[in-house]
């Protein structure tokens, strides 16, 4: 800004330099501690010992290992039925608990532009008028008199020189935040799409109980019948008869009680979803395969763990603590504050932009903590210690993350074979109960040698969808667990705030 004279022309004002001076050394010193992610607590693999038999999981299957995507694959390429893809869709599009989560991000974001900008002067401009009246009693001159002022004017206001990094602590802090709250997101998300994957397969494998129940009713109902009438010829005893009515009663109370428990599935997917849902979506059996097996090489380090976005959510929330010791130790130190403006002034409207008319003022002042009965010190102790509260988080969640994918792998590695056993199981039970039954039918053995067959013939079906279950959930928590990927190729990246990298 320059104001001409009539003999000269000045530069107005020279706060201005000053400022830009100021400006530019402002946040030339950092107090905040240098962070060092803290080691993982963990063993650097999942290798696993029972009876000092080695347990290993399965490689996975051929179409992920062959997929360049398989170690990030997206859950529209992990689950295969096209009808539980359109549910998953839904409940993303539906669900409160991921509205929530993204508005939480929303409000982050904007908490963060508002501390951040706090670095950086606020510039306000400033036109005023003024008139007034002074009585002849109270004048100089002995007559009324009237004066105007007319005032134009720029500057800033209460401006910290942030030397000491203060401010910007605070605003890195305010940025891990916000990159928590993505985390938070992301994992809520993974977390969403496995819950409603496990109830759709959970619906599927009620429903398929419920139809062997209905089966099996409707089998002992015709053989109660055919007995009954054996019974009134003089045929079947009276205590074959019994035994075979029992077997129907009981048939009928499991169609009850999963007929029960398929309403309710239904209830639970509808609210994971948060819409009704059509039937055309529903299952009604176990598919062979509603998803793929990650490919799990041998050697899987557990570092892969830190990339999980419930352990990055922690490691951001550890970040900020780190930014916070910072900003508590600038406090202990002098914090500098200015204020300025520039601008013209004038007695009448006409004369505001005149030569002579500029004026300008610049007020620095400086404030240094001497007594304050240990308030920064305390403060100082307190975001320390969150910071070694923080740190104990991030490693137990890494901890926790690590004994998930443990579990899943453990459980993993002897599926095959419990699948294997269990269909030898029921192809062997059946066998027994067909042959029980004809030597029944030609009274070579009593009803109750073909009761106890039937029984267990039943139980090793039920035990074998239950198993079923188990294995497509299992692929289900594997993808869970690992955060929906681990390759180093496949990181997500990093979130961006108004052009400023999280990292």
């Amino acid at each position: 800004m320059q104001a001409r004279t009539d003999n000269k022309t000045t530069f107005l004002p020279r706060s201005v330099m000053a400022l830009a001076l100021a400006t530019a050394l402002a946040g030339c010193a950092n107090l905040a501690p240098d962070y060092v992610q803290p080691a993982a607590p963990v063993p650097a693999n999942w290798s696993q010992q029972v009876d000092g038999k080695q347990i290993v999981a399965a490689a996975g299957d051929k179409a992920a290992a062959n997929n360049a995507d398989a170690d990030n694959i997206g859950w529209r390429q992990f689950f295969l039925d096209p009808r539980l893809q359109q549910v998953i869709a839904m409940s993303l599009e539906n669900n409160r608990d991921l509205r929530v989560a993204a508005l939480n991000i929303e409000k982050a974001r904007a908490q963060y532009r508002i501390t951040d900008a706090d670095r950086y002067p606020a510039i306000s401009a400033t036109g005023s008028g003024t008139a007034s009246r002074t009585p002849a009693q109270v004048s100089s001159s002995g007559r009324a008199t009237v004066s105007h002022q007319q005032s134009v004017t720029a500057g800033i206001s209460s401006y910290e020189l942030d030397f000491f990094g203060r401010l910007k602590n605070l605003s890195d802090a305010a940025l891990e935040t916000y990159q928590y709250q993505v985390e938070t997101r992301r994992s809520t998300h993974i977390s969403m799409v496995a819950e409603v994957a496990t109830a759709w397969l959970t619906l599927a494998s009620d429903r398929e109980l419920l139809k062997l129940a209905q089966d099996t009713l409707q089998s002992q109902s015709r053989t109660y019948e055919l007995s009954r009438r054996s019974h009134d010829i003089g045929t079947v005893s009276g205590v074959d008869l019994a035994s075979q009515e029992a077997t129907v009663e009981s048939a009928r109370a499991d169609v009850a009680q999963y007929t029960a428990q398929v309403a309710q599935d239904i209830n639970a997917l509808r609210l994971l979803v948060g819409a009704d849902l059509d039937e055309a979506l529903l299952p009604q059996g176990l598919p062979q395969t509603a998803s793929v097996l990650l490919a799990m090489p041998s050697d899987l380090p557990s570092e892969v763990l830190l990339r999980r976005p419930d352990v990055l959510a922690a490691e951001h929330t550890l970040k900020s603590a780190n930014a916070d010791i910072g900003a508590a130790r600038a406090a202990f130190f002098p914090s500098i504050t200015l204020t300025a403006n520039g601008g013209t002034a004038s007695s009448t409207l006409g004369g505001l932009f005149k030569p002579g008319s500029a004026s300008w003022s610049f007020a620095p002042s400086i404030n240094l903590p001497i007594f304050n009965a240990g308030s920064l010190r305390a403060s100082l102790d307190s975001a320390k210690i969150t910071r070694d509260i923080d740190v104990a988080n991030y490693e137990k969640a890494v901890q926790t993350a690590f004994r998930e994918v443990a579990d899943a792998l453990a459980v993993r590695a002897t599926l095959d074979q419990r699948l294997q056993a269990q269909s030898r199981v029921a192809a062997a039970n059946e066998k027994s109960y067909r042959l029980s039954e004809a030597r029944y039918r030609n009274g070579i053995d009593s009803y109750l040698t073909t009761l106890v067959s039937q029984r267990s013939l039943y139980s090793a079906q039920q035990t074998l969808i239950s198993l079923r279950l188990t294995e497509q959930s299992n692929r289900i928590t594997l993808y869970k667990v690992l955060g929906g990927g681990w390759n180093e190729q496949s990181q997500p990246p990093q979130a961006v705030v108004d052009g400023k990298n999280a990292s």
